[in-house]
């Protein structure tokens, strides 16, 4: 479930590090919950805690280096509240083409409606469809810093450290 997660990260960063004048998500701690129809029915899905500041959450998009790599220049359009992006991204030895609708208000809460494909099949898959609901909870815990991410599982990983180590 992360990983097909992951996919759909990736491709929807490649398109937003090309779009200069989209919405800034809030700075705080987004709570983003991911559900998958790789997800065996009934389970929950996934959950996760982000520290997002608006500065590093923008540095992160457009520096995205992975998607830059990956991903063909995708094809997005703003229409007043919906973000459309339809993505061609290599992930290893599959393509993943991609279709996703961003909505909502960034200060807030967003949702993202993702539809892929992969040629040839990803993980045993051949399409996926993704859900991810993110509401911004709060402030920033004490001790946290932009981009950490709390997983489900308790672990903590960061974003920008983890672009920093790509590099």
């Amino acid at each position: 479930m992360f990983k097909m997660t992951v996919v759909v990260l990736v491709a929807a960063s490649s398109a937003l590090a090309f779009a200069q004048d989209l919405p800034k998500r809030k700075s705080g701690l987004w709570e983003i919950k991911s559900q998958s129809d790789a997800t065996k029915a009934g389970a929950a899905g996934n959950t996760m805690h982000m520290c997002i500041d608006q500065n590093a959450d923008q540095q992160w998009m457009q520096g995205n280096s992975m998607s830059k790599d990956a991903c063909s220049k995708p094809d997005y359009k703003i229409e007043k509240d919906r973000i459309v992006v339809n993505s061609v991204c290599k992930l290893g030895q599959t393509v993943a083409t991609s279709h996703t609708v961003f909505t909502g208000k960034y200060d807030s809460a967003y949702r993202v409606e993702s539809q892929s494909t992969y040629d040839p099949p990803l993980m045993g898959r051949k399409e996926s469809k993704t859900v991810i609901d993110a509401k911004w909870v709060s402030a920033c815990k004490p001790g946290q810093k932009p981009g950490d991410m709390i997983m489900s599982n308790g672990m903590t990983m960061n974003m920008n450290d983890m672009m920093k180590m790509k590099k």
